[in-house]
């Protein structure tokens, strides 16, 4: 009896359906965890929306991060509310198609076995990691709906490589790398595959190659072009990396445990782990590649996985940026389990029926224990921000901080004219509508010295931030005199001026 399409598709409907209300849930109480670069793409959305440029809430133009996630959420504004508060909707809708993107092509996985399928899908909706992602306004949610949009055109492509599906993988290479610069592993995934895709001539395999590659930069290299013609950076200002490959490593290992549900006596034997899945995931690609097949989603995510986990070693290790952490590691999360577990399904189906049974049994059984740990850390985590919201600025810390309070209510007490410096210029925009000026980084020994040569300004300082990175209250004290205005128990008003 022929079954319809969409009966097909009713399990995967049904865990996307899931995973919408599951982001509901998480951000009922105060809405989407709001961080730094939270507020640097929702007030880049607002600007695009209202005045069709690219600036941000500090006043300068966003180059640190590219343009498509700001423009995307900017859409928020044409039903009538800005990008916060759009955000568990938006989120919950890019997780729900993340997972029936999943789901899809698990479905096309050979050979079938569903139980296989239903317990990447109850990952994937479970998953802390993924669920701290969709919980906060962050540009990771959009890009990995579109390394999973890639991952099915470049399939479709390797399938039957023609112009049509070449173009359109580089299209959508090209917004992962408009959403975020890490896109450009995406890139590198795809122009991997194709040139090693003997179903083509060697010729036409370098065309295909240069042809996606070039597609897939070109709007990237003309969004690093503006972001140099406006400020003279390309992509924001870079430090060397003070973290070593070793360190990295350790730091990249300690989320692999996190992500396996493990406790912190795992955390000594991260990297070992680390390496191992590296080394394994590479030797089933470079088996599959000798052997000609590469038109599997499965090698797909499995060089993807490859590429990205270098990629972020060695960029960690050569520009300095945030910890390694699951935020930074989570767009390999998928196509890691699925790179990871592909063979599982061909295992099951070469072994006879009744050994099969018992095999599956104790997967079944492995998997349960797996996802137990990660339903106590999501009914943790639920616990926490069902009373108190994800944590951010839109938690309890600053929905119920007097100071906040304060703030929001005095935005007409500073003099005109004079600077209003803070250790979180975010915060005081997010609050507020105002712009300050963030305090320099100490390591921008230049930005240290012009800051010193202020006269007269006003100084907004949250004792909760303590950002060891930024000058504290001690190194302004050595240059300026201090006066306080208003003080409170999480914040202080300071007057300044110079000695």
């Amino acid at each position: 009896m022929h079954i319809p399409r969409f009966f097909k598709h009713i399990d995967i409907l049904i865990a996307a359906i899931a995973g919408f209300y599951i982001i509901q849930l998480f951000t009922a109480y105060s809405g989407v965890g709001i961080s730094p670069d939270s507020i640097m793409y929702a007030s880049t959305a607002e600007s695009i929306y209202k005045h069709g440029n690219l600036i941000t809430f500090n006043g300068t133009p966003l180059v640190f991060f590219p343009v498509f996630y700001p423009a995307f959420l900017s859409l928020s504004f044409l039903f009538g509310v800005n990008a916060v508060q759009a955000g568990p909707v938006i989120n919950g809708l890019l997780f729900a198609v993340t997972i029936f993107l999943c789901g899809w092509i698990l479905n096309r996985i050979k050979p079938a076995y569903i139980l296989y399928k239903w317990a990447i899908l109850i990952i994937i909706i479970l998953s802390p990691a993924l669920l701290e992602i969709f919980t906060y306004l962050w540009s990771e949610t959009l890009f990995i709906l579109l390394i999973m949009l890639f991952v099915v055109t470049l399939k479709q492509y390797l399938d039957k490589p023609v112009l049509k599906w070449l173009l359109l993988s580089a299209i959508v290479a090209a917004l992962c790398c408009l959403t975020r610069y890490a896109g450009l592993v995406v890139i590198a995934t795809g122009g991997l595959l194709i040139l090693i895709n003997r179903a083509l001539p060697f010729s036409k395999r370098i065309t295909h190659t240069l042809t996606f590659g070039f597609a897939g930069v070109l709007p990237l290299a003309v969004n690093i072009l503006i972001n140099s013609l406006s400020t003279g950076l390309a992509t924001g200002t870079r430090k060397p990396s003070v973290t070593s490959f070793s360190e990295n490593l350790y730091y990249f290992g300690t989320v692999i445990c996190d992500w396996l549900g493990l406790n912190e006596t795992a955390r000594p034997y991260g990297p070992a782990l680390s390496v191992f899945i590296i080394i394994a995931l590479i030797a089933g690609f470079v088996f599959l590649a000798i052997k000609g097949i590469i038109n599997n989603y499965q090698i797909i995510c499995a060089a993807f996985a490859i590429i990205y986990s270098l990629f972020i070693l060695i960029i960690a290790t050569v520009s300095r940026f945030e910890q390694l952490s699951s935020r930074l590691l989570s767009p390999m999360f998928i196509p890691m389990l699925i790179g990871c577990t592909f063979w599982v399904p061909t295992v099951l189906a070469r072994i006879k029926s009744p050994q099969r049974v018992w095999v599956s049994i104790v997967t079944i059984l492995i998997m349960s224990g797996f996802l137990y740990n990660y339903i106590l850390i999501d009914l943790k985590r639920y616990d926490d921000e069902f009373e108190y919201g994800v944590p951010g600025y839109t938690d309890d810390d600053w929905n119920k901080s007097e100071f906040v309070s304060f703030l929001k209510k005095h935005t007409h007490q500073y003099k005109s004219g004079l600077p209003v410096y803070s250790d979180a210029d975010e915060a005081v925009y997010f609050f507020t509508g105002m712009q300050a000026k963030l305090v320099p980084h100490r390591y921008f020994t230049d930005d240290v010295k012009k800051f010193s040569q202020n006269k007269h300004y006003y100084l907004i300082w949250f004792n909760a931030m303590a950002n060891p990175e930024l000058i504290g209250l001690d190194d302004i004290r050595k240059q300026h005199q201090l006066k306080k205005l208003y003080e409170f128990e999480d914040g202080v008003v300071y007057e300044v001026w110079g000695k």
